[in-house]
């Protein structure tokens, strides 16, 4: 996803998309624990993307 597309989310949309890739990334990490994670980069660009969210979150409560 996008930072564009983030920023235009509002507060409580992002907290939402946060805790569906927090589950993404548990999914994530027990597919490369268990071998069958075939795109180890995924990874990467989940916690990149989890990152990003709490970012703008924090920017957007604090403005």
């Amino acid at each position: 996803m996008k930072i564009s597309e983030l920023r235009e989310k509002s507060v409580e949309e992002l907290t939402q998309l946060l805790d569906e890739k927090q589950v993404e990334a548990f999914r994530l990490r027990m597919a490369k624990a268990t071998g069958q994670l075939g795109n180890t980069h995924e990874i990467k660009g989940n916690r990149r993307t989890i990152a990003q969210i709490k970012t703008l979150i924090t920017e957007k409560q604090g403005a």
